[in-house]
Parts: structure tokens; sequence; C-alpha cells
């Protein structure tokens, strides 16, 4: 069955760029939000905008939502009048959050059970990638049901990555996150360390640019952090979520992750200093502080 008519729950940051794109694409999108003026920017994109969840779902092809954590899917997918309660045997349901594969699977199997198909297809990316159509997609589910969707998720993405039966995709994110985290610990680290060797920050950046270990965060992050902008593209309290979630899926699967609880202990210092609305690299700012607690000791 082709897919014409697509149901977006929740106009968040991510739904915002997502839409747009899917509408130009040619899709029909109907759009649903807890808060009604966010879905209301989408009808000026092109999107049909509705009063409840329920008739969102009501005919459409394919059901998707990107939402902030756990418990917004609960709240979304098992509440009164959710997508679980909504939807009818032949749809398609696909999940773009980042959440623990374990939620991920309790979907598939819900689902399942009324006859709706589901993928787990997380993203990479953040504000302009969602707006330009540049995601990197990672999609966990059976092969006959990611081929249909398929053509949709290209909308929306650079690269898709199928990887491989339920959960994948979701364990995939959790990876993903894991080194950006680290990658965002290191530039802050070595930052830091720069300044105290009284080195010039740009000509840092500019070696690191280059050499073997350059990086598109590294770049990106590098050139806000010198002029000291932390403007939000993804939340340092949602980097907290992330990392508390790759904490507990580690655990889940006996693996080793010293370097990343070290991580996790900076993000937490950084939210209890104020910082937890600001960017992710806002990290930096509890290395300096620490850095600066040091020389005065």
């Amino acid at each position: 069955m082709s897919i014409e008519r697509i149901a977006y729950i929740g106009i968040g940051v991510m739904g915002q760029g997502m839409v747009p794109n899917l509408v130009e694409a040619g899709y029909e999108v109907i759009a649903y939000n807890r808060t009604p003026e966010r879905a209301e920017r989408m009808r000026t994109r092109g999107a049909t905008v509705v009063a409840s969840l329920a008739e969102a779902v009501r005919g459409a092809d394919l059901v998707m939502y990107c939402l902030s954590d756990d418990a917004a899917v609960e709240q979304v997918v098992w509440g009164e009048g959710g997508v679980l309660a909504s939807v009818r045997s032949g749809q398609t349901v696909v999940d773009m959050s980042t959440i623990h594969p374990d939620l991920s699977l309790r979907q598939h199997e819900a689902f399942a059970a009324v006859g709706v198909d589901f993928l787990d297809a997380p993203v990479f990316g953040s504000r302009n990638e969602a707006a330009g159509g540049g995601l990197w997609i990672v999609v966990g589910g059976e092969d006959a049901v990611f081929e249909r969707v398929q053509p949709v998720l290209e909308v929306l993405s650079e690269t898709l990555h199928h990887m491989g039966g339920p959960g994948k995709g979701a364990s995939m994110k959790l990876v993903g996150n894991l080194v950006v985290a680290m990658q965002l610990e290191a530039l802050g680290e070595a930052m830091v360390l720069a300044t105290k060797a009284g080195l010039d920050p740009h000509a840092v950046l500019g070696v690191l640019h280059v050499t073997d270990f350059k990086s598109p965060i590294f770049d990106g992050v590098g050139a806000a952090l010198l002029e000291r902008d932390f403007a939000v593209h993804f939340a340092l309290k949602h980097m907290l979520k992330d990392a508390n979630l790759i904490a507990r899926y580690a655990q889940d699967l006996n693996s080793p992750i010293p370097a990343a609880v070290a991580v996790r202990e900076t993000i937490k210092g950084a939210i209890n200093q104020g910082w937890g609305e600001e960017n992710a690299s806002a990290l930096i700012k509890m290395l300096e502080l620490q850095g600066a607690a040091e020389v005065k000791g």
C-alpha cells in the first residue's frame, strides 16, 4: 500500500522542520499538537491542523512522532485517546524519538497486536537538519515495513540506515549519542587546556579542522564556543536525558562505559549551575569552572 496521507503528532523543534518537507514532497500531512498554537504554525506551511490526536490518525496511512522523552511517548501512545487507541489495522507507525530500546520493543509488540506495523527511526541532527531535510536516520523494524516507509524517510534525511529488527534503531541512536557526548567533552577539555597553555583558540580549531581527528562537531560547536554562543540547537537538559538512557542501557547489557560516566557528571554539574536550557555545548562552562577552582586552590 502506498503512503499518501501522513499524521504527524507533536510539533516540536523537529516536527516544525519535518512537516513542511513532507508537504513539499507531495504528501497530505495532518498535524496535531497538545499545545494547539504550535500546530497552527503548520497551517501556513500547507498542513491540515486538527484538534484531536484521534482525528489526525483517522484515515492516515502513516503516523509519525518525534517526542522529547520516554514519558512523552508513553503518554502519546498509551494515554487516553492516544495513538494505540486510535489506530486501525493496516496502518503504520514510526517513532522518531530518542528513547530506551525497551520502549521501542514495547511499542512494536503493542501495535503488532492490533495489526499495525511499527518502525523505530530516531534521528541524528537538530533544528537546522530537520528544516533542511538533512537528518541522519537510523531505523529498526522488519524489512518490508522499512521498504514501504523508505520514500518518506528519504524526504527527511541526508542518509538513511536500516540497522536491523525492532529496537535496533533506538539502540544505534544511544550508541551514536554516546559518541556525540564524548566529542563535546573532548572539545571542551581540549579548549580549556589550550587556553591555560596560552594557545590562540582560533589556531587550535584550525588544527582540529585539518588533522586526522577532525569532526563536524568540532567545526560547528568550536566556532560557536569562540563566540560564547550557547543558543539552543540541542538543549543540555536533553543531553542529560540521553546520557541517563545510555547509562541505563549499558547497565542492562553489562557494557562498560567509564568515559561516558565521567561525561554525565560534567553535564549534571553544568545543569546544577543553571545552564540546562542552553545548548549542549554549555558543558564547557562546567570544565572552565572546575579549572578556575583548581587554580584558586
